[in-house]
């Protein structure tokens, strides 16, 4: 199935997809940069960004067409969204948990990255979970439920109790649907245990399945979604470490575009 659109005569930055963004914070402003980042290069046509001011300036300096927002402003006309990245539950303050809370109850897609994710058992949208092993035996604990040994079995634990898409993100990341069934993609490079690589692979996956909403109504296909997202990261990683470099999380961003471009020749 191919998910990664291409503009047409009749496309608008609107019908290429619109991501809302409420990432980042004062602590961790630098995982709202990523992801925006991440998200335009992708190729979404809009990205809107809910978030503290110091966070909306860092990310304004790399990426002037992002649209910015205060936290309490409206939360509307976007077609999925993208949450948690940069933020830590324990110090999230009123204006940022409401904002969280009400993009989950809203409706639209959802990816759902660390500091958000004790929240997702709210969602009333179809959701993707990005945690990585500690974050998903987190979960676990918070719902209860067994902590399995096999990274993959955790993963399918979370997926059928959160009735969410699990992004298990390892050396090996796991997808898996509420169903249990399960991709796995390898690592295409090891240079991707740096920081802030997960705020970009959080971008891309938004911004694939704000252009795809509709298709994220089914889980199947949500899943396809997310192990394309996956998958390209990797892939941009890849290429950003060409020769066995050492690279930085916005190396792999910047890489999306050709990755992209030579997925679509095919």
């Amino acid at each position: 199935m191919q998910w990664l659109r291409v503009p047409g005569s009749d496309d608008d930055k609107r019908s290429m997809g619109v991501l809302g963004v409420i990432t980042g914070s004062e602590r961790y402003p630098g995982a709202a940069v990523l992801g925006v980042e991440a998200a335009w290069r992708t190729g979404i046509g809009m990205v809107r960004l809910w978030a503290p001011r110091r966070v909306q300036d860092l990310v304004l300096a790399r990426r002037p067409e992002t649209v910015c927002h205060a936290l309490d402003e409206p939360a509307d006309g976007v077609d999925a969204w993208l949450l948690g990245s940069g933020q830590d539950a324990r110090e999230r303050d009123p204006a940022l948990r409401s904002a969280l809370l009400e993009a989950l109850a809203a409706g639209a897609p959802c990816v759902v990255d660390a500091g958000a994710l004790d929240l997702v058992p709210g969602h009333a949208g179809p959701a993707v979970v990005t945690p990585h092993g500690r974050e998903l035996e987190r979960i676990l604990e918070q719902l209860g439920a067994p902590v399995e040994a096999d990274a993959r079995m955790r993963a399918a634990a979370a997926a059928a109790a959160l009735d969410a898409v699990v992004v298990a993100k390892g050396a090996a990341t796991h997808v898996v649907e509420p169903s249990g069934a399960a991709t796995t993609v390898e690592a295409a490079t090891h240079r991707l245990a740096t920081a802030g690589t997960g705020d970009v692979l959080a971008g891309m996956l938004g911004a694939l399945v704000a252009a795809n909403p509709d298709a994220t109504r089914e889980s199947e296909r949500l899943a396809s979604i997310a192990a394309l997202g996956v998958a390209l990261h990797g892939q941009a990683a890849a290429a950003a470490a060409e020769g066995d470099r050492p690279i930085a999380a916005l190396d792999v961003a910047e890489h999306v575009p050709a990755v992209i471009a030579a997925r679509l020749e095919r």
